[in-house]
């Protein structure tokens, strides 16, 4: 996996997991157009209505603690694709997150997740390959 996107993505669950919203707004891109289905929800699209969803959550309380695996990697140029399993208590979704290059750096687009009754596949020496 491309080290810079693979820091993203962690990044992006680490945020998610430490309920930082400073953190969580820096990472997604504030110029490309951006879509968010947080489980349940509608669509959010556009930075404010994802930033301000992210605070609300994070302001509430009820974000659980969550964690990535067996992410898998997509690159087509300056677009990165990161399909993986989010690790929550009591099972997993499956989540999407799609990143867009700007200079050294991967921002966000767009995250995606929902119910799933899979489990991540144990992987061995690491993150899984890009394709």
């Amino acid at each position: 996996m491309d080290n810079a996107l693979q820091f993203a993505n962690e990044a992006f669950y680490n945020a998610f997991s430490a309920r930082d919203a400073a953190a969580m707004e820096a990472l997604w891109d504030r110029e490309a157009p951006t879509s968010c289905l947080h489980p349940g929800w509608g669509p959010l699209f556009g930075y404010e209505a994802i930033v301000g969803s992210w605070r609300n959550l994070f302001a509430s309380g009820t974000s659980p603690l969550i964690s990535c695996k067996a992410p898998a990697a997509s690159l087509y140029g300056d677009l990165g694709f990161i399909v993986c399993f989010e690790a929550l208590p009591g099972g997993f979704l499956a989540a999407t997150n799609a990143f867009i290059r700007r200079g050294a750096l991967w921002k966000i687009v767009h995250h995606q997740a929902g119910p799933t009754e899979a489990t991540p596949p144990t992987i061995t020496g690491g993150n899984a390959a890009i394709n």
